[in-house]
């Protein structure tokens, strides 16, 4: 089974192909990613129409790459697998009926994925990980805590009521005054930072409520700032290690009550993992906080390598193999339209609201 994926949700234009063959491991034949930070780093973060322009300007070619270097031809694929939502739905909308046209141009299935879905079962793809497993989703759009029971078997316990991290995290680097994207380089700043200078707050800790918050760190970074400008180079050090500790606190005492609640609800399972996917996953101190939690706990702590925890294609080729071996692949997904907003747990209710668009969380 080959199967080219492609993921233009954000600023990433991507495509992949993904082969399984028989009960051998799946393999990643070829995963191209192209990346828009160029255009964005100007403005500070992504901006919609400059993405989908970019993507369409970009995606035939990284198609062509895709198919080329892993010596797949089209007529060689089984199916077309293209992100259908959530993301920008400018983006989106390139991928899809790029996708769409192939698919009708070589008679070939077409299968939508949900992003989150591609990140939810990338730990398969890389390290055979058995159902059920608990998830961490930490990205620019998402923070979220699923279990993740099954291929289209998902159940969100917890996400986030204001913001993302990783938008928490870019948005305390454009405080600060540093470049774009945020993540990397708070990281980078706090490395030669002081985290006990300022006490900032850890949203929700000991909260019974699972979810969880950033809206109040990011204000209480931006009154520190405020409070000891102009800064210098070792405030900035400084207040990024103050925030990236409370940080890698709040999400620890989070994920902490979901490793309780994953061993109440799945007793049978006796090698339970925490799977951590999105591109915060990155962040060092946060990853070494929470590979402690699962060694106390007797979790196994999985981090898919970080070019597949960033948005990439080879996740949405792999959850297309995903659908097509559990036979639940939608036989209209030629009409199926682009979701800005498609909730991975459709079942949970929206802690933010819905709007015109859907659920916003």
């Amino acid at each position: 089974m080959r199967v080219l994926g492609i993921e233009t949700s954000c600023d990433e234009t991507a495509a992949s192909v993904v082969a399984l063959d028989g009960g051998s491991a799946p393999e990643i034949l070829s995963n191209i990613v192209l990346s828009q930070i160029e255009e964005h780093a100007a403005f500070g973060g992504v901006v919609p129409e400059i993405a989908a322009r970019a993507h369409v300007e970009a995606l035939d070619g990284i198609i062509e790459a895709a198919l080329a270097d892993s010596s797949v031809s089209l007529d060689e694929v089984d199916a077309i697998a293209a992100t259908a939502g959530p993301g920008l739905v400018g983006g989106l909308i390139v991928g899809l009926m790029t996708a769409k046209a192939i698919a009708a141009a070589a008679n070939k299935p077409l299968i939508a994925i949900n992003h989150l879905e591609g990140h939810a079962l990338t730990a398969r793809l890389t390290d055979g990980l058995d159902f059920p497993y608990l998830l961490l989703l930490v990205s620019g759009g998402h923070t979220q805590i699923v279990a993740v029971r099954g291929v289209g078997d998902y159940q969100r316990w917890a996400t986030t009521i204001d913001d993302a991290l990783g938008e928490a995290f870019d948005k305390t680097a454009k405080m600060l005054g540093l470049p774009y994207p945020g993540g990397p380089n708070v990281e980078k700043a706090a490395t030669s930072g002081d985290a006990g200078r300022f006490a900032f707050p850890r949203p929700m800790k000991g909260s019974a409520q699972p979810d969880f918050s950033f809206s109040g760190l990011k204000t209480a970074v931006r009154q520190a700032a405020t409070a000891i400008a102009p800064l210098g180079d070792q405030d900035v050090a400084d207040i990024c290690a103050s925030f990236q500790a409370a940080v890698a606190d709040a999400l620890g005492d989070r994920v902490a009550r979901a490793l309780v609640r994953f061993r109440q609800e799945f007793p049978g399972q006796a090698k339970p993992a925490l799977v951590v996917a999105g591109g915060v996953a990155a962040n060092r101190t946060i990853k070494a906080t929470l590979e402690a939690l699962c060694s106390q706990a007797g979790f196994a702590f999985v981090a898919p390598p970080q070019k597949l925890c960033t948005d990439n294609a080879a996740m949405i080729a792999w959850a297309g193999i995903e659908r097509l071996r559990a036979g639940i692949a939608d036989e209209n997904t030629a009409d199926f339209v682009p979701r800005s907003r498609w909730p991975l747990d459709s079942v949970s209710m929206p802690l933010v609201g819905s709007g015109r668009r859907g659920a916003k969380a």
